[in-house]
């Protein structure tokens, strides 16, 4: 049974930092191109970062480039999200996704296997 299980969110304030994990299990995560999405209220599910198999050429959404960081550890089964200098239009459920055999799409439906989420809430 494949699971994807978001961890590290919560409340801040504008220009603080979070890291965001998600663990995997139940596929071959070394194979799995891995990529957060996220989505505020009322908004449709935007591309955040993706990073492919072997962890180089990531893809970053122009909206977060330069503050946060995709970064994988394949011993781990693990995929993370470094977020800085955070901004109150940061706030949304952020979620982990995995493509088996992808190469780090921007686009969700490439996908297959999605988490539950986490929250992010930035205050200014």
């Amino acid at each position: 049974q494949v699971q994807l299980v978001e961890s590290g969110g919560g409340m801040v304030q504008a220009g603080d930092s979070l890291r965001l994990s998600c663990a995997a299990s139940g596929f071959t995560f070394s194979i799995a191109a891995m990529a957060w999405f996220r989505q505020a209220p009322g908004k449709e599910r935007e591309f955040v970062a993706a990073i492919p198999r072997s962890g180089g050429n990531t893809n970053y959404a122009d909206s977060v480039k330069g503050r946060f960081t995709i970064s994988r550890d394949n011993a781990k089964n693990t995929v993370y999200l470094q977020m800085n200098s955070l901004k109150p239009e940061d706030t949304a459920v952020y979620l982990c996704a995995a493509d088996i055999w992808g190469a780090g799409t921007v686009v969700s439906a490439a996908y297959e296997y999605w988490g539950q989420g986490t929250q992010v809430t930035v205050s200014s």
